[in-house]
């Protein structure tokens, strides 16, 4: 058997891209259902929190692309990623400005997503692998939470899957033009986060360990030339603005940086969030078919263990980095659950079953995270902060015109600024540039910026204090020192103070 055979139970290799359609309504009517399954978890109260750190910083960017002059003022549009994304947003707050419109972007795109790992698992391993590939993806927890944030891993992940797509159907009959393609794919997901660069180091992982799957470099170079020729808008965009340094600056200081977990972070964190059972249904695949693993097997290990490798190393661990992992997962837990019967001798009604158990185990908790958060503890990348849309309100309708607020760290201020439509700087912001991100400002000296009364107010959170006590101490020594009076107070559905808002007095 050559590595381009087809498998017992494979859809031939020739097979159509599958459409909605399918050969009719019945046939369409289970990737419909999921389809709706995808949807409702990721629109089902989706402004239930306001906005995290991450959030406010994009929205505030699309929204100054939108030509909201407040929010420009206090979020430029040249930060430090490309804006792909944020211009997708954009059009979305042209029609209306609210938190529903902008992350209701990232969650269509994400139901696209399961589309599109439908259409990848029809590909290698038939219909009904794609089916439950699709569905373990729509109840996600990894997927389903992230594509309910207005982050850049939605729609990175749905040109990631398009880009691994393209490469499939490459490696199938070497056509250039599908090659081509992958690198065009490819451009428009490091557009969408830099970061994607990497899956160019899974892809030579992959035609480096197959020598059954020849690249020509005819074709090899100008799918090279695609990605070049589509990414670089990105540093064009920030040279023809005069803004050239604020992508490098913010790579040194992403390198330089002190790690921010441990290295095990993604090997503890990862595997509960797409579902211990679709990972180890996944990885038993692997080895139960080892006899009918083939290049295909191979790519989908690699475009998941070079990055898997290269975060890991990474000083900078963002719970959201290894998201293009899930549809891969999702696909090959799909192939080794149909394969149950063929494998394992099992009954239909037992295969079945264990299908069943698989999807409610990950659906479970993902209906269970639509619900608001509670608690102070929180993971970047896993939701919003609760309180912070809150005290941004309040802050919007109650301080003067020209008031500014000092928080302890720059996620609550990007989140209170976002909402409160006024400056807000953080105490944690070191004034050494190789140590801060180089798109926030330090307060060197906050005892007399208070004396000076350029700050009115100063803002506590508990998710910042958890993490950094030494500048909460010093946010709480100057409430006491300035006469700090509470004057809003936000509490989260478990009635816990999660943020505070004091006026302060410099006489």
């Amino acid at each position: 058997m050559t590595e381009r055979s087809v498998l017992p139970g494979e859809a031939p290799r020739t097979a159509p891209v599958p459409a909605l359609s399918g050969t009719g309504v019945r046939a369409a009517l289970p990737l419909v259902g999921v389809l709706l399954a995808a949807a409702l978890l990721r629109f089902y109260r989706l402004t239930g929190t306001g906005f995290n750190s991450d959030e406010a910083v994009y929205t505030g960017t699309s929204a100054s692309l939108a030509g909201d002059d407040q929010l420009g003022s206090l979020f430029p549009v040249f930060r430090a990623h490309p804006i792909l994304f944020q211009s997708l947003v954009s059009l979305a707050l042209r029609i209306h400005e609210s938190d529903w419109m902008a992350r209701a972007v990232p969650a269509l795109l994400g139901v696209a997503t399961v589309w599109l790992t439908y259409a990848l698992g029809h590909r290698l391993y038939g219909r009904r692998a794609a089916l439950i590939g699709a569905l373990l993806l729509a109840v996600m927890p990894y997927h389903v939470v992230v594509s309910r944030q207005v982050l850049l891993d939605a729609p990175m992940v749905l040109c990631a899957t398009g880009a691994l797509y393209c490469v499939i159907r490459y490696a199938e009959s070497p056509t250039p033009r599908w090659l081509f393609a992958a690198g065009g794919v490819l451009g428009l997901t490091v557009l969408a986060k830099e970061t994607s660069l990497v899956f160019l180091g899974s892809l030579y992982a992959f035609f480096a360990l197959t020598p059954a799957v020849r690249i020509r470099w005819r074709h090899l170079l100008p799918a090279l030339g695609a990605v070049g020729a589509v990414a670089v808008a990105h540093p064009l965009s920030q040279l023809l603005a005069g803004h050239s340094k604020a992508g490098g600056n913010y790579l040194l200081w992403q390198m330089f940086r002190r790690a921010n977990h441990p290295y095990y972070f993604y090997a503890w964190e990862v595997p509960w969030a797409v579902g211990p059972l679709v990972v180890l249904a996944a990885v038993a695949g692997l080895v139960w078919l080892r006899r009918e693993n083939t290049w295909r097997e191979r790519l989908l290990v690699c475009w998941v263990a070079v990055p898997t490798l290269f975060f890991t190393v990474w000083p900078v661990k963002g719970f959201q980095y290894l998201l293009p992992a899930a549809p891969v997962f999702a696909v090959l837990a799909g192939r080794t659950l149909t394969s149950l019967p063929r494998v394992v001798r099992a009954q239909r009604v037992a295969a079945v079953m264990a299908v069943c158990l698989v999807v409610v185990s990950v659906a479970v908790p993902s209906w269970l995270r639509t619900a608001p958060q509670t608690g102070t503890r929180f993971l970047a990348g896993t939701g919003g902060l609760p309180g912070g849309r809150e005290a941004g309100l309040w802050v919007r309708t109650h301080a003067p015109e020209g008031s500014r607020l000092l928080a302890i760290g720059p996620s609550m201020a990007n989140v209170v600024q976002y909402y409160g439509l006024h400056p807000v700087s953080a105490l944690s912001v070191s004034p050494d540039p190789a140590r801060r991100n180089p798109s926030y400002r330090p307060v060197p000296n906050p005892d007399r910026a208070l004396r000076e009364g350029r700050f009115q107010y100063l803002v506590w959170d508990a998710y910042t204090a958890r993490r950094t006590p030494f500048f909460t101490a010093k946010l709480q020594d100057l409430v006491g020192r300035y006469h700090g009076d509470a004057v809003f107070t936000a509490r989260n559905a478990d009635g816990v103070r999660v943020v505070v808002v004091y006026r302060v007095n410099a006489s």
